[in-house]
């Protein structure tokens, strides 16, 4: 997809081993990666769409790539990074990252700018984490950088999707990734808004798709969700050792799972 300006170009064959790389990780590292049945996942056309999401884990950008391979197939991604980070991972820029100074004027102009044109190009899609840097699922009340409602109101088509994300441990060694489609704001909902109301529609949107998220966390019922990607199970050690080995005199499979799935 070619754009001009500041927008980095994807290399379609880089994207593709990053994100084999991506999957692979993640299914050595967690159990499994779960998305809410009940937060249903939206139609998509060729208009342009932001995501954002909450940002409480060095996780969230790799469950972002599986979340867009998953379910965002077809479109282009962007999302800013750190501008010292780009410079020190340059191949970053080929995956569709863009560098943005944090915590300045000139960061916040990058974003603006460079985010502006993205968000102007049919099937693009913009990720962004408006907390800025981590913060817990639990804090509240959300607080979103202001530049995330001046970037909403150049959205002249579209929606504005927001996701919740968190990583709790259920039944076994390793955590879940959980993940929940909210309540996306159209385009058209922004229209008469001031930069202020937009950022407030979009913090309560994601707060409250992060409640409903942290209901099922607790619940702690994989039937409340769908596994896109499942990942290693089993407690290991010792445990799962004396687990084979009944399994082996009893004559059954040896299921490494601990709890339900």
């Amino acid at each position: 997809m070619g754009i001009s300006g500041d927008v980095p170009q994807i290399s379609p064959r880089l994207l593709k081993v990053f994100t084999w790389y991506v999957r692979r990780y993640v299914r050595k590292h967690l159990n499994a990666v779960r998305v809410s049945r009940a937060g249903g996942f939206p139609e998509l056309t060729a208009e342009p769409v932001l995501v954002y999401m909450n940002h409480p884990s060095w996780w969230d950008p790799m469950i972002g790539m599986v979340i867009a391979e998953e379910f965002l197939g077809g479109h282009s991604h962007y999302a800013p990074i750190d501008e010292a980070q780009l410079k020190r991972y340059r191949f970053f820029s080929r995956l569709g990252f863009f560098g943005v100074r944090l915590g300045s004027l000139s960061g916040a102009r990058t974003l603006l700018t460079t985010g502006g044109q993205i968000l102007l190009q049919p099937g693009a899609i913009l990720w962004l984490t408006p907390q800025g840097g981590f913060v817990d699922v639990r804090e509240r009340p959300l607080s979103f950088f202001p530049g995330i409602g001046h970037l909403a109101k150049l959205i002249r088509r579209g929606m504005l999707l927001p996701i919740g994300v968190e990583y709790p441990f259920w039944e076994e060694r390793h955590p879940e990734a959980l993940v929940r489609f909210g309540e996306p704001v159209e385009a058209a909902d922004l229209f008469g808004c001031n930069a202020g109301e937009s950022t407030r529609l979009l913090e309560s949107r994601l707060l409250a798709t992060q409640e409903a998220l942290a209901q099922e966390s607790i619940r702690r019922d994989p039937t409340d969700f769908d596994i896109v990607l499942s990942g290693r199970a089993g407690v290991g050690g010792v445990y799962d050792l004396w687990r084979r080995m009944r399994a082996w005199m009893h004559g059954r499979s040896f299921d490494p799972h601990h709890g339900r799935r």
